[in-house]
């Protein structure tokens, strides 16, 4: 099952068809047992018909799939990433701390965004006008309840300024935590039964309409399982409306390659669906 977040609305997709969910976000998806949750609910709302359908779920209508929850991510869970954040800060003289991490029992995990800079499906992305390395970096992304228990999964692209995290491993935040650096969505696929190894990630990058850089891998390739990154996070920090984590990527694309305002991202995840998202300076900063 899928839900979507609207301007109109939630919108429930189960065997095809579609209904609207009357309940707030937060409730709904910290609910205990979501997925029999809404397999009882769907039978008594309102299910919308093929006019309705075109007004509720464009690409126009659609927000990201998140209200008061926080946005974190974990790095270099997949080897790929490791390779690639050592060779961007193989400069800073940096580039063991990857390594060691990578091979650590304590995972990377830090903050990424608030609800309030998350872009959504069809929404733009930002890249730093202080940066001239900037990737897309797309991830299979756990939606945890309040409980610490997974309960959805939805696509993450965690937007990174490479030459800035290069230049010292402390710039991290800077790298990663900036106006419209997340995005999510199209959905929060909401299943008991956990994502498959066999799962795949897609990446396009399209400049002009073409297709300039296209990659994709297996959720097989992570390091850490699902479950030990949820501990982790979960340790410490109490989060009242549920957290979404980025489980990292292992698609970074080659070091000569930087995005480009008008770029499109295309990130398809199965079972998930493609989040889809543009490439901008945020206008309100000057150079």
């Amino acid at each position: 099952m899928k839900l979507y977040y609207t301007i109109k609305g939630i919108v429930l997709e189960h065997d095809a068809a579609l209904f609207v969910i009357d309940e707030p976000w937060d409730k709904l998806v910290n609910r205990d047992n979501l997925e029999s949750y809404l397999l009882t609910k769907f039978k008594t709302a309102k299910q919308l018909t093929a006019a309705e359908k075109a007004e509720w779920l464009t690409d126009a209508s659609l927000l990201p799939p998140i209200s008061r929850q926080e946005v974190w991510a974990a790095g270099v869970t997949y080897l790929k990433s490791r390779d690639a954040r050592m060779e961007e800060s193989e400069g800073s003289g940096a580039a063991s701390l990857y390594d060691k991490v990578y091979d650590a029992e304590r995972p990377e995990l830090f903050f990424k965004a608030a609800a309030s800079r998350v872009s959504g499906h069809g929404q733009q992305v930002y890249i730093r006008k202080d940066s001239a390395w900037n990737v897309p970096e797309p991830e299979l992304t756990l939606f945890i309840n309040s409980k610490g228990i997974i309960q959805g999964y939805t696509i993450g692209n965690d937007m990174s300024s490479r030459s800035i995290e290069g230049e010292n491993a402390l710039y991290l935040p800077q790298a990663k935590i900036y106006e419209k650096s997340a995005a999510i969505g199209p959905c929060l696929y909401v299943s008991s039964s956990p994502i498959g190894g066999e799962t795949a990630i897609k990446l396009k990058i399209k400049r002009g309409g073409i297709a300039i850089y296209t990659e994709e891998t297996t959720v097989s390739r992570i390091k850490r399982s699902f479950d030990e990154l949820v501990t982790y996070l979960y340790s410490e920090c109490d989060f009242n409306y549920g957290c979404y984590l980025m489980t990292g990527t292992c698609l970074v694309p080659p070091a000569g390659f930087t995005l480009q305002t008008g770029d499109e991202i295309e990130i398809t995840i199965d079972k998930i669906g493609t989040l889809v998202n543009t490439v901008a300076l945020n206008p309100k900063h000057k150079s």
